[in-house]
């Protein structure tokens, strides 16, 4: 099938699935037939390039595969699809891409030397991460021809990909359009197009994607060599780095999710994009797997939960800010206090800093070239708003990280090495200028706290706090209940500072990692720009990732502020930064909380602790006086006392607002002053003592076990 036919094809498939049967089905746009013509020319030069190499340096080359078994190959000739069919025939349908000496490749491209090869799997990590990304490069394809869509970006994420595409100043995607778009994926994944790779230089890049001035701000930016690669299928020709499937047809089961708007960010003006979001697998099966398990994450989905337990809500007139009630405020101080509690006991010191600062601070600690774009600037009243020539740091900003402020409380006084290590910690509201498409929840929000604290400490403490670090982490997760994986994330290409100053920080985490004694993975380019980083990926109770926690080294904040104590021999040293926080965001943290436990709260936490329940009138006295011995204790006690209920109902209903546990009171409670104890499991625990039975929930209230209902 032609070019041409193949786009009145697919343009009159999505066209009459929209119902819009009388529309013109237009011919492809000039810039994508002249794409596609000169990236063919290339292809044709690239695999001329090829065979000629393969002939001039036809050589055999040693393969090492896992375990270490060694084969041979024909250099510029043998692909790792070549070999993956030789071990076994599951293999090669099975893997998705590989990896020549630690580095991603594709399984078409020819093996050049002698290298150590490893196979990717949907099964791994990488391998998901290749095949979603693959999958987003087939939603650009459609978005080209259903939409006219000018592509911008479009990664894998941890569970799925997306695509940011421009349509216009005004132009958004219709609801009714994303089945559509979802259509057109799904034949072009059944098309089995191939995925070819080849390496244009910049001039071709240039010409390739004239027409696109996103792609053109990406090649300036991104491109630093004389070429880069490009990867065409079907009609799609996207500057990418790979590697990506064998061919569409890997993609057995493809949906698409949500889309919703984000913000494009260069030297010029922002402009609004498009997003469309998805997810892909090798089946039909594994998809119809991952939609059951979606409901399950739906009905579990924390917005969900906060409303029916009115928790809290959010409104347009503060958008990306969360309003917590009374009952998610409980939630709130419950994780608030926790991290307090173990601040008391791990030698921090709480302090608070001022949320408002000159631009000038952000300067000096290098956020202001770095983090400008994500952080919410004004400017002060004053005759200065009149005079557009005042100087740019009389601009104020809301802090979005509290790092530069505890370095100016570090530097306010002489320190001493006997104050080292200092322990800073600090529960300020941050904000930042997220993009409103990408706000969700209590997931990504413009005003947030977090658990943050900055240690301060001599070089040769630095070990010993980074284990504590770690120790830290993994008793805080015990209690709420998570297992996680660390990630050593190395330097990026924009970083700050001295190589040397890096390779000492990035090899004294890897040694704390090591000795941690949990697994954990490599992310190299992936550090901040101060200092590389241990993240902390934790899952919740639907296997669901989340990175929440963070270690990060800072070598570069002590040297950009000058901080300096007086050593033991009485010269001025310099002190090392430790970036931590266990939580992160309080507020996305209470939200996976929510959803893992899918609003079932363990007592420590819960905003349901206790409801009493008077069989009838007559105890209805006796039963708020039990309700403020909960009170004074301070747990959380309510009264149900809705005599137009039946007693089962009454029970029932309190079931199923997930209280832990249930109070009933009759005339014999009421004569012997004790309660009737239920579980929101409708396990009998029996009449206990009041006072003991308070005694007893105050006790698993501050142990904070997981199962109070199991154990009391």
């Amino acid at each position: 099938m032609g070019l041409c036919q193949r786009w009145r094809w697919l343009r009159l498939t999505g066209l009459h699935a929209c119902g819009l049967h009388t529309a013109a089905v237009p011919t492809p746009p000039h810039w994508l037939v002249d794409r596609l013509g000169l990236f063919e020319e290339l292809w044709a030069a690239h695999v001329k390039r090829l065979k000629s190499m393969a002939q001039k340096e036809h050589r055999t080359i040693k393969i090492t595969l896992p375990g270490g078994q060694k084969v041979e190959a024909m250099a510029w000739n043998t692909t790792p699809y070549q070999l993956a069919k030789q071990i076994s025939s599951t293999l090669a349908d099975t893997a998705v891409a590989a990896q020549v000496n630690g580095e991603p490749y594709d399984l078409e491209r020819p093996l050049e030397t002698d290298c150590d090869l490893r196979f990717l799997t949907f099964d791994s990590t990488e391998g998901k991460a290749v095949f979603w990304h693959s999958s987003t490069h087939v939603l650009g394809a459609a978005a080209e021809q259903l939409l006219g869509a000018i592509l911008c970006r479009g990664p894998s994420t941890e569970c799925g990909f997306y695509h940011d595409f421009f349509l216009g100043k005004e132009r958004t995607i219709r609801g009714s359009e994303l089945p559509v778009l979802e259509q057109i994926c799904q034949e072009l994944a059944a098309a089995a197009q191939p995925f070819r790779r080849l390496e244009a230089s910049q001039d071709q890049l240039r010409q390739l994607f004239k027409d696109n001035p996103f792609k053109l701000c990406l090649i300036e930016e991104k491109v630093t060599g004389p070429t880069a690669t490009v990867y065409g299928c079907g009609t799609l020709v996207d500057l990418c780095q790979g590697p990506h499937l064998r061919h569409t047809g890997q993609i057995g089961g493809l949906k698409l999710l949500t889309n919703s708007s984000s913000v494009w960010r260069s030297p010029g003006p922002p402009e609004t994009l498009q997003r469309v979001s998805g997810i892909s697998f090798p089946t039909a099966e594994e998809l119809r797997a991952w939609e059951e398990w979606r409901e399950e994450a739906e009905l579990r989905d924390h917005r969900r939960i906060g409303k029916e337990q009115e928790l809290f809500f959010f409104h347009e007139l503060s958008p990306g800010s969360c309003f917590f009630l009374p009952r998610g405020t409980r939630v709130y101080n419950a994780l608030v206090a926790f991290i307090r509690a173990e601040y008391i006991h791990r030698g921090f010191s709480e302090v608070k800093t001022p949320t408002l600062f000159s631009a000038k601070l952000w300067e000096v600690s290098g956020h202001w070239a770095h983090y400008k774009e994500d952080m919410f600037a004004l400017q002060p009243p004053g005759p200065q708003r009149d005079h557009p020539t005042s100087h740019p740091t009389d601009t104020l900003a809301l802090k979005p990280m509290n790092c530069p402020a505890h370095c100016l409380m570090f530097t306010h006084r002489p320190r001493s090495w006997r104050e080292l290590p200092l322990r800073l910690a600090d529960f300020g509201a941050l904000h930042r200028a997220e993009a409103s498409g990408s706000l969700g929840g209590l997931t990504r929000l413009r005003c947030f706290q977090q658990d943050d604290a900055h240690i301060f400490c001599a070089p040769d403490q630095l070990e010993a706090e980074i284990r504590g670090c770690l120790d830290f982490l993994r008793s805080v997760y015990a209690v709420l209940g998570f297992s996680f994986r660390l990630a050593l994330s190395t330097r990026p290409s924009g970083f700050l500072g001295e190589p040397c100053l890096w390779d000492q920080a990035e090899q004294v985490l890897q040694q704390a990692l090591e000795e941690f004694g949990e697994p954990w993975d490599l992310n190299p380019g992936d550090g901040a720009f101060y200092g590389p980083k241990i993240d902390v990926h934790l899952r919740d109770a639907l296997g669901r990732p989340h990175q929440c926690g963070t270690i990060q080294l800072d070598f570069q904040l002590p040297l950009r502020f000058d901080l300096q104590y007086k050593g033991q021999a009485g010269a001025l040293e310099r002190p090392v930064v430790i970036h931590r926080a266990i939580l992160g965001s309080v507020e996305r943290m209470l939200g996976v909380l929510a959803e893992s436990c899918g609003g079932k709260w363990p007592l420590w936490l819960s905003p349901f602790q206790v409801v009493v329940i008077p069989v009838g009138p007559e105890q209805e006295d006796y039963a708020r006086e039990v309700q403020q011995s909960l009170r004074a204790a301070g747990l959380v006690g309510d009264l149900d006392a809705d005599s137009t209920l039946t007693l089962g109902r009454r029970v029932r209903r309190a079931q199923l607002a997930n209280y832990n546990f249930q109070f009933v009171v009759g005339q014999k409670e009421q004569s012997s002053r004790t309660v009737n104890i239920r579980t929101r499991d409708n396990r009998r625990l029996g009449e206990r003592d009041l006072t003991e039975a308070v005694g007893r929930l105050l006790e698993l209230q501050n142990t904070r076990v997981p199962n109070a209902e199991e154990i009391f």
